[in-house]
């Protein structure tokens, strides 16, 4: 059955083991301070934080959602037993049979429990951590859902973009250049008009996977999603806007993005890891309406030094887009691709293949390198042959350090797209664009030597999974070695 709502998902998380509840912390000194230390590593628990200090009982934040493999498999009606390589080969067959499922309109729905407008709309009530800190003031919107609707086509978008709580009625928010919420707030602007825009902030977590995905212009998230989830996603009519917003959703903000009105905006920590935006003039939301359900829950998704939970479900997703991305252009031979979580997601790609022909290598490192996954903020392509694991950091510095040549096997490719976040970003003061340099490693056995090469000292994939099968009490389900006293 695919998840209902925000809460099925905690309940179904608390199921397999994997929630942690949090009570009478503060959300300013130690929300953020948790989730941080709990993102130190990956596959720790989700966090519920509830009984929150200083805001009303019945109000919680969900974080540290996605830092798990089996959490990310669930939200996306995935097996949990996959390896992290099979979940990437997985996931994008998925994609290429997926048939998107048009959200369907209900008459009625849990987030319109309560609907506040006027002089009673109130951000404060609603907890908006300081999520680190140095950060400027607090944000409600991290694993949010934008909705905005093209004023020409009527396409729906639905992005995630950073909300901060300027003050009972204001918000600000960020959205990065050449995103597809800011290209149709910008048609609203051109016409002299403020962009409609209502804001999820708490919702199937599905949601929030998709509105962070690159979703082609002009396809909508919620047939996507409904698609991934085998069913389509229930909507409504927003009560100001008219947009149509989650049913199932836990809070939802209306109003208006005007044009040519700024606030600062930030200091915020982010995906890199770095405090590299600054304090910025970001345009803000007249908050017109709120919607929420009874003893409402904000679903936070937390950038920070990576990997952390903001990025670490990205890995298998972006590598799996790299790679069909890659077959789409004519490229044969990709056997096995992966964003790593140390670079974000982003900076970082490695791309498995079985050689064809001289320059193949060279070629995908080119193409990961400036495909329309792979050319934002990225900043290392290495590329190796199909006995490497491009998940295994081990294999892939065993190989970049026993098959490339440092002289003949990198490249570097110069003025590259990237985003301010990026602290090696050069240029990008002020209105000026910013770029960064990067570099391919063609870490693969030489073409030419591939006959000679010194034969690697360990057995196949296939030979260690016939061992495995001889041997079914030595190994868990997940091909792993048993420890003694555990299964």
């Amino acid at each position: 059955m695919p998840i209902e709502d925000l809460r099925d998902w905690i309940r179904r998380v608390e199921e397999l083991g994997e929630l942690t509840r949090v009570e009478g912390a503060d959300p300013e000194t130690e929300i953020g301070a948790l989730v941080d230390v709990f993102q130190w590593d990956m596959e720790t628990p989700a966090l519920l934080f509830e009984e929150i200090k200083g805001h009303a009982t019945g109000h919680r934040v969900l974080a540290n959602a996605f830092t798990s493999m089996k959490r990310v498999a669930l939200s996306l009606n995935m097996p949990a037993t996959l390896s992290r390589r099979e979940f990437v080969a997985q996931w994008r067959k998925r994609m290429l049979e997926l048939e998107p499922r048009a959200p369907v309109r209900v008459g009625s729905a849990p987030v319109l429990e309560n609907v506040v407008t006027g002089d009673d709309v109130d951000l404060t009530r609603f907890p908006a951590p300081q999520w680190h800190p140095h950060d400027g003031r607090g944000y409600l919107g991290t694993g949010d859902l934008v909705i905005t609707r093209d004023p020409e086509t009527g396409w729906v978008n639905c992005g995630t973009y950073r909300v901060q709580v300027h003050d009972e009625k204001t918000a600000g928010i960020m959205i990065a250049p050449g995103k597809h919420g800011g290209m149709i707030r910008d048609r609203y602007w051109r016409r002299g008009e403020p962009c409609p825009v209502a804001v999820s902030l708490g919702h199937d977590p599905l949601l929030l996977m998709v509105g962070g995905l690159e979703i082609d212009y002009g396809v909508g998230e919620y047939d996507v999603a409904g698609g991934i989830r085998g069913e389509p996603i229930p909507i409504i009519d927003a009560p100001y806007t008219g947009l149509p917003i989650p049913a199932t959703a836990e809070i939802v903000l209306e109003g208006e993005i005007p044009p040519d009105v700024t606030r600062a905006e930030g200091p915020f920590g982010e995906w890199t890891g770095y405090y590299a935006g600054g304090v910025r003039e970001m345009p803000i939301i007249n908050v017109k309406s709120i919607a929420f359900r009874n003893d409402p829950i904000v679903l936070a998704c937390i950038p920070g030094k990576p990997p952390s939970d903001n990025t670490f479900f990205r890995s298998p997703l972006r590598g799996a887009l790299i790679w069909e991305q890659l077959e789409k252009s004519g490229i044969p031979g990709i056997v096995g691709a992966w964003s790593h979580e140390a670079g974000g997601a982003r900076f970082l790609n490695v791309i498995a293949i079985e050689q064809l022909y001289p320059g193949h290598s060279r070629q995908v490192g080119l193409a990961a390198a400036s495909c329309p996954a792979g050319v934002q903020a990225n900043r290392v392509v290495v590329v190796v042959d199909d006995d490497i694991d491009p998940t295994d950091t081990n294999e892939v510095l065993w190989a970049l350090t026993t098959r490339a040549d440092m002289v003949d096997d990198v490249e570097q490719i110069r003025r590259c797209r990237t985003t301010g976040p990026d602290p090696m970003a050069y240029a990008g003061d002020g209105d000026r664009p910013c770029y960064n340099n990067r570099m391919i490693i063609d870490a693969c056995r030489p073409y030419d030597r591939l006959s000679t090469f010194p034969r690697t000292v360990r057995i196949s994939h296939e030979e260690a999974t016939a061992v495995r099968a001889r041997w079914p009490e030595l190994f868990g389900r997940d091909g792993r070695v048993r420890m003694p006293g555990k299964g």
